[in-house]
């Protein structure tokens, strides 16, 4: 359980991308000779990206690659910023981002799963590790999901962080009366 004084520090969430959002695997091949690379992506993470964004939290996708998929899928998740830099870049790329909107890194959580993110995790305010994470990095974390990366893990981040500042019910009842958090909620007449 997450203590609610700090879920409410937390300002900004920062993820990875690959066994995160992924299962980590990478499906690359050629179509009319030309390199595709697939990755396939949980749709329920899709909506606590929402959620969160929705309770006035940004994302942040911090990957240790570039990939033509996973800007699709922050594109289509309307993800707030994604940097894909080397995987030693991971840490100072974040510094950055977390400068230019006015925050440190002990207002942000971060999730990871494998050695490129311990040092961000060694950093952050709230460190949390997807299940299949690296021993390396569960050691490091304050949080450890019950479920792996690419099977639902940041939605269920987003549902721990939302109950433990009290904001969850709120979010539940406007996507359940509109179908979305992003638009507020019919009143009755």
């Amino acid at each position: 359980m997450l203590e609610q004084a700090v879920a409410r520090r937390i300002k900004v969430v920062g993820f990875d991308v690959d066994g995160v959002f992924t299962d980590g695997g990478v499906y690359i091949g050629l179509v009319a000779n030309h390199p595709l690379e697939f990755k396939r992506f949980h749709t329920q993470d899709g909506l606590g990206v929402k959620l969160l964004r929705a309770a006035g939290l940004p994302v942040i996708l911090v990957s240790g690659r570039a990939s033509e998929a996973s800007e699709v899928r922050a594109k289509e998740m309307e993800v707030d910023e994604l940097i894909e830099v080397a995987p030693d870049k991971k840490l100072p790329a974040l510094i950055q981002a977390l400068e230019q909107r006015g925050l440190a890194l002990d207002a942000c959580a971060y999730v990871g799963d494998d050695l490129a993110d311990v040092a961000v995790l060694r950093a952050v305010g709230l460190p949390i590790a997807v299940a299949n994470a690296a021993a390396e990095v569960k050691a490091v974390a304050r949080c450890v999901t019950a479920v792996p990366g690419g099977q639902g893990a940041v939605r269920e981040v987003a549902e721990l962080l939302l109950k433990a500042r009290g904001e969850w019910s709120v979010l539940l009842e406007r996507y359940c009366e509109v179908g979305d958090v992003a638009r507020p909620a019919r009143r009755a007449r």
